[in-house]
């Protein structure tokens, strides 16, 4: 399984501007949905909000992997992005993230979505990935990596 199959290269986010957790995750929505007309950006707000409620997808290291299924949804969207700054995610080992990969998927496509989550929890394992991602220059860079991987 490659991540890129399922990544558009506009949904590379080199440099998120949001500050707290529900701000990252609307500006990751807004841009998502700026890409598919079809999503309602507040809907797929909503529905990761509603699961960060059952716990935090700030999983350690700096990166959190929110995520979340819509019925409506026809295909697996996924979007990675960076903020330089870090943003509290209220993650398990209570540091700032730096590094996320949102997924949202088809309610009737399960099996696809564990496995890209569990192939993005494997990749943020390794720690060179993780400090080449945050350094990348820009979103070609950080595409390329995950190309690469």
């Amino acid at each position: 399984m490659r991540l890129d199959e399922y990544l558009d290269p506009d949904l590379v986010l080199p440099s998120l501007k949001a500050t707290t957790k529900s701000e990252v995750l609307r500006e990751m929505t807004k841009a998502i949905a700026a890409r598919h007309p079809e999503l309602a950006a507040d809907h797929a707000l909503s529905v990761l909000l509603d699961r960060e409620g059952l716990g935090t997808t700030g999983i350690g290291d700096g990166v959190a992997i929110p995520h979340g299924k819509l019925p409506a949804l026809a295909n697996i969207i996924l979007l990675v992005g960076r903020s330089l700054h870090g943003v509290d995610f209220e993650a398990l080992d209570f540091k700032p993230c730096n590094i996320f990969f949102l997924v949202l998927a088809p309610e009737q496509m399960t099996g696809i979505h564990l496995r890209i989550l569990a192939h993005i929890s494997r990749l943020i394992k390794d720690e060179s990935f993780r400090r080449d991602f945050f350094e990348a220059e820009d979103s070609h860079a950080m595409l390329r990596l995950l190309q690469s991987y």
